[in-house]
């Protein structure tokens, strides 16, 4: 559900598409539409799998964790690289080839006999959306222009919104009536109608002479590097502790870090993250709010549902309908939160949301094997998602201000990737949580409530100090 917050940054890089010709462009969004919720809802609904899977195949905490991190690993790092290989090979194809392989990685994920056959299907799965996602946007970007484009935008988010909604209710239904797998079987006919779209009814545009150099080894780099940080922190804070080894496999994944800027550094402008765009202060600003605050995001989404259905006997159904005011109040409440930012600015915004979102955190600290929903649950997820109303639409504005024209789509996409990777380490270093039972679940559970409220906390001071340099984010133009 992190997705449904982070649409209106992956939104730019739509209306920065090429045009083509479409006879049915009704189609063609329905295929994007389609194909986005794959990936947007696919990790909400796991989230609220987690208990049943970990029962089922004997899974630990570090396993569980690695159900997640393992989806959100190929997706953050190789976000922009698909986009990349869509304008160069065509969207169209790429698409369906995303959308393939997302497919095949959940028919593999509802067969799995075991926990090592689940992680290489959900590794699988999160290749394909990071094909899909960028690409599903760029063709509908090109299929509409003017203020048609406008509109279709504007259902594509609703949908996102809707469908982010509905599916871990949806999911926690199927958990609790046929079982885990149903939640990965359930991809499988929504692929399929999404593929016959895109083959049916999507043009590309006329596309470059496709002598641009793609950034292999970026992509490369930013996996190992990734993988190796998020496995130092997942077994570093699991019951084996910090030992040589895994400080060795930290300190192998920052010098790859180091090699990774070394490189991209050195592409320049064919770069898959241009270094040119940490020129900007107020960009650097915006990166560090969007990590730490999505980081805490991405954790609570994960630990939430866990914690209801592990400590406090919540059914599947439960957990996933306690998830509902995120959605339904980000919905409601960013288009107006957008308004106003294009009166008052995006600073303001960009300070009061983390604090709001700090202190839905807190109220979290309430929540005990007693929980109830009504008093416990509700006003701290309310709380959360105001915050992040005030947020979702100011910060995409911000990022394209912060940069120039030109670097306008890479900024939004390495924001969105961004995001994502904070939500994988997050859930990395607080992991715990999913290793604790019984009182200690609990005890657990606020330790990571009390760290994401630090994390917003400290994306409120980023916005304090960091943007704003430059006067068009503190004011309208």
């Amino acid at each position: 559900m992190v997705w449904s917050s982070q649409t209106a940054g992956d939104v730019c890089v739509a209306r920065a598409a090429g045009e083509a010709r479409h006879e049915y462009p009704a189609l063609v969004l329905a295929a994007s539409i389609l194909a986005s919720s794959l990936a947007f809802v696919d990790g909400s609904v796991v989230n609220v799998g987690l208990p049943a899977i970990g029962r089922d195949l004997h899974g630990g905490a570090a396993d569980l964790q690695w159900v997640i991190n393992l989806y959100l690993l190929p997706l953050s790092s190789l976000l922009l690289l698909g986009g990349a290989v869509g304008d160069r090979f065509g969207r169209r194809d790429i698409l369906v080839f995303g959308i393939g392989i997302f497919a095949v990685g959940s028919a593999l994920c509802a067969a799995s006999s075991g926990l090592a056959w689940l992680l290489a299907a959900r590794t699988m799965q999160g290749i394909g959306a990071a094909f899909l996602l960028p690409n599903s946007l760029a063709v509908l970007g090109g299929a509409y222009s003017g203020a048609a484009r406008g509109r279709a935008i504007g259902i594509w988010s609703a949908s996102s919104a809707i469908t982010a909604a509905i599916g871990p209710v949806l999911g926690g239904w199927l958990i609790d009536s046929v079982g885990w797998r149903a939640i990965f079987l359930v991809n499988l006919p929504l692929a399929a109608v999404a593929i016959g779209l895109a083959l049916g009814f999507v043009r590309d545009p006329p596309r470059s002479d496709g002598k641009q150099p793609l950034d292999a080894w970026g992509a490369a780099l930013a996996t190992a590097s990734l993988a190796a940080l998020t496995w130092s922190l997942t077994a570093g804070g699991g019951a084996g502790g910090w030992t040589g080894g895994v400080l060795a496999i930290a300190a192998i994944g920052v010098a790859l870090a180091g090699v990774f800027l070394w490189t991209e550094r050195r592409r320049r402008e064919n770069a898959m993250m241009p270094i040119a765009l940490f020129a900007s202060a107020d960009f650097v600003g915006l990166t560090g709010l969007t990590f730490l605050l999505y980081g805490a995001l991405g954790a609570l989404l994960v630990f939430v549902p866990f914690v209801l259905i592990r400590g406090a006997d919540y059914s599947g159904t439960m957990a996933g309908a306690a998830l509902l005011p995120f959605p339904l109040v980000l919905a409601a409440a960013s288009p107006a939160m957008g308004a106003l930012a294009g009166r008052v600015g995006s600073r303001v915004p960009l300070i009061a949301g983390p604090l709001i979102v700090a202190a839905g955190f807190v109220l979290l600290l309430r929540v005990d094997p007693a929980a109830r929903f009504w008093s416990e649950v509700f006003p701290a997820m309310l709380l959360i998602a105001l915050g992040m109303s005030c947020i979702a639409a100011p910060l995409t504005t911000a990022v394209l201000a912060s940069v120039d024209a030109r670097h306008t789509g890479v900024a939004s996409g390495l924001n969105s990737a961004v995001a994502r990777s904070g939500g994988m380490v997050a859930t990395a270093l607080l992991g715990g949580v999913f290793a604790a039972q019984g009182k200690a679940l609990f005890g657990a559970f606020h330790i990571a409530v009390i760290a994401c409220a630090i994390a917003s906390l400290l994306a409120g001071v980023f916005a304090f100090t960091l943007i704003g340099m430059r006067a068009r984010l503190r004011r309208p133009a």
